[in-house]
């Protein structure tokens, strides 16, 4: 072989082996572009990852925030009709019962004008215009209480109850059942209802039985 073919393959090989570190070359940066786009869409999703994970916090956040704000609202507003239930009760409390103590001092002038007509001689001529002029009095005054409210509990022949009734004494009365009011020595009354003053009865008591008289 002479020196110029043996030259030429050399020449050959040197291209060959440039040819293939070239392609080498080329893949490995290839290889690096790969890796790194890689990493780059990597990190592009753990940063969408990390952005949708704090928009779900602060969702649950804002929910949790909402579901608060409902149960004070609801809160608040059992709290006023509670608040205006209680108001409605005490103002209606107050217009029944805003006349009870005026009421009871009424009663002492009825019962003032119910004993004047039952120690008046009522045979006597003289006293019929006392009399009639007394008992329009009385009646006016029972109805202007009445109108308010003001009820009498005059329990005569009913059975003794003792939230209405004041037993003063006891008396056996033949063919009456016991616990009878026999006699009602003053009117109770009541004011829309509410009992305030009980009537002041007399009451019929049981015959000793055979074995107590023995």
């Amino acid at each position: 072989m002479t020196t110029e073919s043996k030259n030429n393959e050399q020449e050959v090989t040197e291209q060959d082996l440039t040819a293939e570190q070239l392609a080498d070359q080329i893949v490995q940066e290839a290889e690096e572009q790969v890796e790194e786009q890689h990493e780059h869409a990597h990190e592009v999703i753990s940063a969408e990852q990390e952005r949708i994970n704090e928009l779900e916090l602060a969702v649950a956040a804002a929910q949790s925030t909402v579901a608060d704000q409902k149960d004070s609202v609801t809160r608040a507003k059992a709290e006023v009709d509670n608040i205006r239930r209680r108001a409605a009760l005490d103002v209606e409390k107050a217009r029944k019962f805003a006349l009870e103590k005026f009421a009871a001092e009424m009663l002492t002038t009825v019962d003032n004008l119910e004993r004047g007509l039952q120690n008046i001689d009522k045979d006597d001529e003289n006293n019929k215009a006392i009399i009639e002029g007394v008992e329009l009095t009385l009646q006016g005054l029972i109805t202007s209480l009445e109108k308010f409210g003001v009820t009498a509990v005059d329990p005569q022949d009913q059975p003794f109850n003792p939230e209405l009734h004041q037993a003063m004494s006891m008396q056996e009365v033949a063919g009456v059942a016991p616990n009878t009011v026999i006699a009602v020595m003053q009117k109770g009354y009541e004011l829309n209802g509410r009992l305030i003053r009980p009537a002041m009865v007399m009451v019929s008591k049981a015959a000793p039985s055979v074995d107590e008289t023995a």
